[in-house]
């Protein structure tokens, strides 16, 4: 077995309240290489002890106690450790991470590059990009969560290509949903923030698509609320485990209009439940999409921040059946092709190896 992992992680990481794909992407792989893995999710690699430090902050840019403790969490690591830190938590403060970056060896694990969210000042975007360059540049090796992803932090920050590598999220299996015949069940689920673009997706139905028959449920913690006025729209708060399951299960489309994305899970999670998907071609969303086998996507990709594509995109699956029975097809055929747990965590652990 290989020596210990420690891995320095969002104090919300197991916050129920505050779902992410982040959070997931850590928990579980962060479980499979420790040995503590969920039947539902694969099997434990168990390549190595892993030891994980989550630090409450307000990441990524934190307040002075929170500071402290990163800075007492990564003094308290041994020397010569491999040391996984999530993005969120180590790209906004270089400088604490510094003292350390040559008697640990730093693996840097980016969902988003900080200043890739949306509704940020020029300025906030400028510095925080500043201070990801630099903690990026002291990580022996940058991991990405698709090809998209690594090409934009490799040109961003000027890194090597050969220092930025690929860890693709997995999908966990999960029974195929009950399509209803109409198709007019529609469902997204993200936080609901400018970033994943619900108030696009409300402003399509809403006003070009009241003419035709449509339920929508937005599922996700709401950061920022989204003004509607159809009683046919429901923002459901975070779903977890058997209720999102059921919100899953009782669909016949998801959609997600993000207007950035780094991969997209929600995607593959959709897809493992045969759902095909209406979503912006934003960064590593089309490789989450794929294809079937035969080359069939299995959905729609549109252009961001666009409510006449995403509308047009909606009202060409509510009433072409053709198009709804073409697509089902391909989404369950590409079911079968998706990458599942075990791959990320194989994966990352040869990362982690090297």
């Amino acid at each position: 077995m290989s020596s210990p992992l420690w891995a320095v992680l969002p104090g919300s990481i197991d916050d129920p309240a505050a779902p992410s794909g982040g959070n997931r992407y850590d928990r579980v792989v962060l479980n499979l290489l420790s040995g503590a893995a969920t039947p539902q999710d694969g099997r434990a690699v168990a390549t190595r002890p892993v030891y994980e430090v989550a630090v409450d902050g307000s990441w990524p840019t934190p307040d002075a106690e929170a500071r402290e403790a990163l800075a007492r969490a990564l003094s308290d690591i041994p020397d010569n450790t491999d040391v996984l830190l999530d993005g969120l938590v180590a790209c906004g403060v270089p400088e604490i991470l510094g003292p350390h970056r040559k008697r640990l060896r730093l693996f840097v694990l980016v969902h988003l590059p900080l200043s890739d969210e949306t509704g940020l000042s020029p300025a906030d975007a400028a510095e925080l990009r500043a201070r990801e360059r630099a903690t990026l540049h002291m990580a022996a090796t940058v991991i990405a969560t698709s090809k998209a992803a690594a090409a934009r932090l490799s040109d961003m920050h000027d890194l090597s290509r050969k220092n930025v590598k690929v860890v693709e999220p997995g999908v966990s299996p999960a029974e195929p949903a009950v399509p209803d015949k109409s198709g007019k069940r529609l469902l997204c689920v993200a936080a609901v923030t400018p970033r994943k673009g619900q108030d696009l997706l409300v402003r399509a139905l809403e006003e070009r698509l009241a003419d035709l028959e449509w339920t929508c449920v937005l599922a996700g913690r709401v950061v920022t609320p989204v003004p509607h006025t159809s009683r046919n729209i429901h923002f459901a708060g975070a779903l977890q485990g058997t209720a999102l399951d059921h919100a899953y299960g009782k669909s016949d489309l998801f959609v997600l209009p993000s207007r950035n994305e780094t991969y997209g899970m929600v995607v593959t999670e959709a897809l493992a439940r045969c759902l095909p998907v209406i979503a912006t071609r934003v960064g590593g969303v089309p490789e989450a999409l794929g294809e079937a086998p035969d080359g069939t996507p299995p959905g729609i990709l549109i252009p961001p921040d666009d409510p006449s594509s995403l509308a047009a995109a909606l009202r060409a699956w509510l009433t072409d059946a053709d198009l709804r029975a073409r697509l089902r097809t391909a989404a369950a055929a590409r079911r079968a092709t998706l990458p599942t747990w075990d791959d990320t965590a194989r994966r990352l652990s040869e990362v982690l190896d090297r």
